[in-house]
């Protein structure tokens, strides 16, 4: 399976997109880049495209209205996830507003519980 990698302007686009929160934590994942609260992820990059996790009725409005593309590798789709419409590149306001609608989604979710370590023997 093929991960593309973003380029620098990506990264920082995401980053930009990104609630200036405490809680939030930015990570990188398999190349590419994570934001994550109480231990969710509520947007991620994949190269150059931006995805992330709403509420059942933020992704059918954002769905309906605009032209979202599946979120992750071709084929395997991360599923919850909807990808940023790719014209969006550009346009840091509207990015933001949905990247901050998924923040506000995800804080909702109960924490995600530490996966305890294996010993290595």
């Amino acid at each position: 399976m093929q991960i593309p990698k973003p380029s620098d302007v990506d990264k920082d686009r995401f980053r930009a997109a990104v609630p200036d929160n405490p809680e939030v934590v930015v990570k990188p994942m398999f190349g590419n880049l994570g934001a994550f609260v109480n231990g969710n992820m509520f947007a991620g990059l994949f190269g150059p495209m931006i995805g992330v996790r709403l509420s059942d009725a933020d992704r059918e409005t954002l769905e309906a209205n605009h032209q979202t593309l599946p979120f992750g590798p071709e084929g395997r789709p991360m599923g919850g996830y909807v990808g940023l419409p790719e014209t969006w590149n550009a346009d840091e306001e509207q990015t933001a507003e949905w990247v901050e609608k998924a923040f506000t989604y995800v804080a909702t979710l109960p924490p995600k519980a530490a996966k305890p370590r294996s010993s290595k023997k």
